[in-house]
């Protein structure tokens, strides 16, 4: 990773648990500042405790990324204590699982959009000034439900395409002034998304509507994120299932459609 004065400023929101937690623990290590971000700050203490007894400095920010002025204040936060920010990873996120049909209010499409999609916007927008000047970069933690539709998840799926689709229009404006864009697409990880997303009403779900047999384990996740860092990769599809899916989309769409109802859990 590019560092000046032998410190690299990384900023992940949702690092309290799950993806963001391990990647903050992966990426600890003397000469790197972890700044972390989400609602909840007991939480985050315990990853910051962790992560600087490898070396890194940490700062905790308590962050709603649906809230604006949150986001604008984790950054500014950022700024004012270390006065550089050179890798900024949109990793916050809440996932869905209802069936449209049994979706009552369509607000919940209005509220998941906030935290999914405004809640990667608003810090980007905010932190894009200082990216410019480090030349850093922007990794925005997407799904394989921002590539293909799976059926039960049109709120989470419209979020993720949209963040997807927001990623790679910012990748082409801000590649000639000197920031990379990553968007990493990660299947069905070993973490307590699916439990806390939420159901129909917009409540916590408890379960997982997906089949979670051989999920990939959260080490393994953030190692290959980790790496998309060091690497400036372009685009990170993490399962081979995901990247097979890709190309059949093009090629032969309804076969995706069959394995996408496959991934659901057998409610009958």
């Amino acid at each position: 990773m590019k560092s000046i004065a032998n410190e690299t400023v990384i900023v992940i929101t949702g690092a309290s648990d799950g993806i963001g937690a391990e990647l903050a623990r992966q990426l600890a290590k003397p000469g790197v500042v972890l700044v972390l971000a989400a609602r909840r700050k007991d939480a985050l203490e315990l990853v910051a405790n962790d992560c600087a007894a490898k070396g890194a400095k940490t700062l905790v920010v308590p962050t709603d990324v649906s809230i604006e002025s949150d986001c604008r204040n984790l950054i500014a936060k950022a700024i004012e204590a270390f006065g550089r920010i050179d890798v900024l990873v949109n990793n916050a996120g809440v996932s869905m699982h209802a069936a449209f049909d049994d979706i009552e209010s369509t607000d919940v499409y209005e509220k998941l959009m906030r935290i999914n999609l405004m809640g990667s916007i608003w810090p980007t927008h905010a932190a894009f000034p200082h990216l410019k000047k480090s030349r850093g970069q922007v990794i925005a933690v997407s799904s394989l439900a921002g590539l293909v539709g799976v059926p039960e998840r049109t709120t989470y799926c419209a979020t993720k395409f949209a963040q997807t689709g927001f990623f790679e229009a910012l990748r082409v404006e801000a590649e000639p002034l000197g920031v990379h864009v990553g968007i990493i697409y990660p299947g069905v990880v070993a973490t307590e998304i699916r439990r806390n997303g939420w159901n129909a009403d917009g409540e916590r779900a408890g379960v997982s509507g997906l089949a979670e047999e051989g999920a990939m384990s959260v080490q393994e996740c953030a190692s290959l994120i980790v790496d998309a860092i060091d690497q400036r990769k372009r685009d990170v599809v993490m399962s081979a299932k995901g990247k097979l899916g890709r190309w059949l989309k093009l090629l032969a769409p309804s076969v995706v459609d069959n394995l996408a109802r496959k991934a659901l859990v057998n409610k009958h």
